[in-house]
């Protein structure tokens, strides 16, 4: 959401409010961020900024973040230095760049009898000169120049980073380092000159012209997106901002170039330019959007997405609200504000399922390997028909022979060996390939049930919604031995396995839904007894699904049984499909597989029912929530 109309809103407001203050403390909340207080205009403010891929920001916030201390890192001592005790004299944005410069001004005791110069600064991992009598001590004996450095905050999505720049235009450190193997065009490295990222050559859309709007739309094909080619074609258009334009252009944020009205060049023009105007005239407007409460009552979740400006195709699907600052608006949608943060947690189960994915990658090509090793293991029944034959025709092989041909085979001969050797050579290399090969089955078998474990995980993390319900899924991988490169190093807290809530068809049963591994082991094996009904979407990963029945044994509801089949194809990877085929079994004839991950069983006897996928809100007349979450009924 940081795009240039959020940083041009956020550098307007840091110039407003930052500018003359006083930097008190500095610190890392991580390898990628930190954070500053900053005492300004007869108050404290707390800046924070980050270059992670997933999490890149930078803005006010009600409260200082925690540091960490255990972070220490060249770049984060320079701040400590440079930044600690400086004046903010300066806060610019580039022209269309998604670039906020931060200038602080400090003065420094002379240091050995001159000014630090860039010359002086970090070059090694941990060599960076500090003294914290430098730091502590500004009032040193004699007026000395101040010392002008400059931060650059580089907001853009992977290729995020904050560049701490002196004077004279040199890099005296980064979060990120960036060689020039991993970029030719701009390596990021200390004592090299700055050089701001390029230019991207598009029209400007501050000064697009009805005649400029038809040529972008002559060149896209119909059926394209408005918004996509909006992106595509026009400079520092974010997609949110392509779908604003498309919205009031063509009245849906989805609209197709082929579909628009004969007059929409002249409208698209004007409505990307008033979209614009702001960065001229700094009449910022923030607003903040949150899902809807549902019609029965149920509450939202939250700050979905927040803006810079009203946008109107935000405003069709969520409840819209005024802030009263964008870094207001940034700090409830990160989830600092107010504790509640969708758009964090999205970050949070991103992370969590990126993890999970390169593990599957790595299981992927584990697998391959063995499958190579299986045919070459395949191929050894040969060499042992090598030898024999080599046996059999020792008469006819001479010394110094290369090859040994017998009814249109052909054995390759060393001829450095005897014929014996020969063969002695071939059974050697048949009984080690051999030997291979024996735990090659099992091994592949362990591994592809991993996968298959691993499907469902991702599957289940892409699906969970709720904190509680990551927090879950994370607990379950890292159990697992995995890891969600969290930035700190402290382990978390995690919130106990819960049962899930029942919800309750008209006749009083119960309906489960296993929202992770470990739910779907306890809704299975725990929950469930040997009469009740089990269900799983056919051949694809998704949840365990369990009716348990008031009464065990009698005959099973099928309008129940139809409600639960829709609960297991919507929370199964099949979840876009019309119709997905579900089955359904008896608990008793279903069995946790051993040795794998929860959740992962084997089942037989089972029938086979095509649904409709539907959630709890579309199936809210056969099945009503239970009061008593998590509890026994």
């Amino acid at each position: 959401m940081f795009d240039v109309l959020t940083i041009a809103a956020v550098a307007d407001e840091l110039a407003e409010t930052l500018l003359d203050g006083r930097v008190q403390r500095v610190g890392l909340t991580g390898p990628l961020g930190f954070a500053a207080e900053v005492y300004a205009s007869g108050r404290r403010r707390y800046l924070v900024a980050s270059a992670d891929a997933r999490d890149a920001r930078f803005h006010l916030t009600n409260t200082l973040p925690s540091l960490d201390s255990s972070v220490v890192t060249p770049f984060g001592l320079l701040l400590r230095k440079y930044v600690r005790g400086g004046v903010v004299v300066g806060v610019e944005q580039p022209p269309l760049e998604r670039l906020i410069r931060l200038s602080i001004a400090k003065r420094l005791p002379p240091h050995n009898g001159r000014r630090p110069r860039a010359d002086d600064r970090a070059d090694g991992p941990m060599d960076v000169p500090v003294s914290l009598q430098d730091e502590e001590d500004e009032e040193a004996e004699g007026e000395v120049d101040a010392t002008y450095v400059h931060l650059a905050v580089e907001l853009m999505g992977r290729h995020s980073n904050l560049i701490l720049v002196d004077d004279d235009g040199r890099i005296m450190d980064s979060a990120k380092r960036v060689t020039p193997s991993m970029s030719r065009v701009r390596p990021v490295l200390p004592r090299l000159p700055y050089v701001p990222p390029p230019p991207i050559d598009k029209p400007d859309p501050r000064r697009l012209t009805a005649s400029e709007a038809a040529r972008l739309l002559q060149a896209a094909p119909p059926d394209a997106a408005l918004a996509q080619v909006l992106v595509q074609r026009l400079r520092a258009v974010s997609p949110q901002m392509a779908r604003e334009i498309a919205h009031r252009t063509a009245g849906g944020a989805a609209a197709t170039v082929g579909l628009l009205p004969a007059d929409a060049v002249g409208t698209l023009a004007r409505e990307t330019r008033f979209l614009l105007e702001p960065l001229l005239t700094a009449s910022w407007a923030p607003r903040v959007y949150r899902e809807r409460e549902g019609e029965d009552g149920a509450q939202g979740n939250g700050v979905v997405a927040f803006a810079p400006v009203p946008m109107g195709h935000l405003a069709l699907r969520f409840d819209e609200s005024e802030a009263p600052s964008i870094s207001a608006a940034a700090d409830l949608a990160v989830g600092d504000g107010d504790g509640v943060g969708p758009v964090r947690h999205a970050q949070r189960r991103e992370r969590l399922a990126q993890a999970i994915r390169d593990a599957r990658d790595r299981q992927q090509r584990r697998l391959a390997s063995l499958r190579e090793q299986r045919d070459k293991a395949a191929a050894a029944e040969r060499l042992r028909e090598w030898g024999e034959l080599i046996y059999g025709y020792l008469w006819q092989i001479g010394a110094g022979q290369r090859e040994l041909v017998v009814d249109e085979t052909t054995v390759p001969l060393d001829p450095a060996l005897s014929a014996k050797e020969n063969a002695q050579t071939y059974f050697e290399r048949y009984r080690k390939a051999q030997s291979a090969g024996a735990h090659l089955p099992e091994l592949e078998a362990r591994v592809e049930a991993e996968l298959a474990y691993l499907d469902q995980l991702i599957l289940m993390t892409e699906q969970a919604e709720a904190f509680a319900e990551i927090e879950a899924l994370a607990a379950e991988w890292e159990a697992r031995g995995g890891t969600t490169e969290r930035r700190d190093a402290r382990p978390s807290k995690r919130p106990a396995e819960r049962r899930p809530r029942a919800l309750l068809d008209r006749h009083g049963n119960n309906v489960y839904v296993g929202r992770s591994g470990a739910q779907n082991d306890l809704v299975t094996f725990d929950l469930a007894g040997s009469d009740d009904t089990w269900l799983h979407a056919r051949g694809v990963p998704g949840s365990h699904v369990v009716v348990r029945w008031r009464r065990p044994g009698a005959e099973e509801e099928p309008e129940t049984i139809a409600a639960a089949a829709a609960l297991a194809a919507h929370y199964s990877a099949a979840r876009g499909s019309a119709s997905v085929e579900v089955d359904v079994t008896r608990r008793r004839h279903v069995r946790k597989i051993k040795g794998t991950g929860p959740g992962m069983v084997t089942y037989r006897n089972e029938r086979t029912v095509a649904v409709r996928p539907m959630d709890e809100s579309g199936l809210r007349d056969l099945l009503t929530p239970s009061e008593r979450a998590g509890q026994s009924e």
